[in-house]
């Protein structure tokens, strides 16, 4: 029998059954789209009003939604967290044979594990350690000694320089590239003199790295990616920088060179910092923001304007270029008051 019964999927996501335990459950769908063999849930109060005219065979949800909802419902505390854990019960992405395909490239001297598999046109260089049940794609470049730990998946076209070390338990997605040289330069007469980069990168256990993002290589010492760290696609992260535990970090966010973020930090779409500074931990930068110094307090922060019409926005940038005189001229105006 395909699917699980709800009493099954309460029991891998922690959740308490309220209705019929014995109705099956093929797949997950939003509220508005599941239909009566499909699992939904509620975590965000907007899409409340759906609850009414939703047909999937249960919903995932809180104590108080569970109140105005007479369906078979799935409750527990934090919704979200069950559809996150109940996604995996669903996961149908396919899993590669185990073992090395015969056009793949390994090098005499790389360890991979028999447990591990290894993509056509996939090259493993010199030295390389591939830990057990690790995955990697088809034309993903591991450069020699390296090391990959056990239950990681590297999806086709990743680039995985020399030196690299990676835990346990970690997934990068295509087009990613860990170890590039970072953008070091010495100005000269005019010209620019290579900084060679000698230091590498170390990522911890869990960590999720996103398509076409880029993690460089250190200068001097390793840049570091510390356990449970999640980066979006498109994210930069240059060379030297420190992200502390379970900080996230979402598309086009960067961080310049020798930065420290701290733990449980969250980068919003297209923030980051300059180098050479230091975010302490639980530190969230709202869209956009570019922090320039230190942080010492957690908290959110945020830096740019709000958007406006574009003929109201051009007369606040004229009036912001006047910020200067303006200060000026009151500054003036008080030495003059009694």
């Amino acid at each position: 029998m395909s699917g699980f019964s709800l009493a099954e999927i309460a029991e891998k996501i922690g959740a308490e059954v309220r209705g019929d335990t014995t109705a099956r459950v093929e797949g997950l769908n939003t509220l508005r789209e599941a239909c009566s063999q499909e699992l939904s849930f509620l975590a965000n109060p907007a899409y409340r009003h759906y609850l009414d005219s939703t047909a999937a065979a249960a919903v995932i949800l809180d104590s108080d939604a569970a109140e105005d909802y007479s369906g078979n419902a799935l409750i527990m505390a934090n919704p979200y967290l069950g559809y996150a854990l109940a996604t995996a019960l669903f996961d149908d992405a396919p899993l590669p044979e185990v073992g090395i395909h015969p056009q793949a490239v390994i090098a005499e001297s790389a360890n991979v594990d028999p447990s591990a598999s290894v993509g056509p046109f996939a090259v493993i260089g010199e030295g390389v350690r591939v830990g057990a049940n690790t995955r990697i794609g088809s034309g993903t470049h591991v450069g020699d000694d390296s090391v990959i730990g056990s239950d990681c998946r590297i999806a086709a076209n990743v680039s995985i320089y020399h030196a690299v070390q990676i835990g346990s338990h970690v997934t990068i997605h295509s087009g990613a590239v860990i170890g590039a040289d970072g953008f070091g330069f010495a100005p000269n007469q005019g010209r620019w003199v290579k900084i060679h980069q000698l230091g590498s990168v170390v990522i911890g256990n869990h960590v999720e790295i996103g398509a076409c993002t880029t993690i460089d290589r250190g200068a001097l010492g390793n840049t570091i990616i510390e356990d449970g760290v999640i980066l979006d696609n498109h994210v930069q992260v240059a060379h030297n920088v420190q992200i502390g535990e379970n900080t996230a970090m979402a598309c086009y966010a960067g961080v310049a060179g020798s930065t420290v973020v701290g733990k449980n930090c969250i980068f919003a779409a297209r923030s980051g910092s300059v180098g050479h500074v230091t975010l302490c931990d639980g530190v969230h930068l709202t869209a956009a923001a570019v922090i320039t110094k230190s942080l010492k307090e957690p908290g959110a922060y945020s830096s740019g304007t709000m958007f406006s019409k574009f003929r109201d926005w051009k007369k606040s940038a004229v009036r912001f270029n006047q910020l200067d005189q303006l200060a000026n001229r009151i500054r003036e105006l008080e030495k003059k008051l009694p």
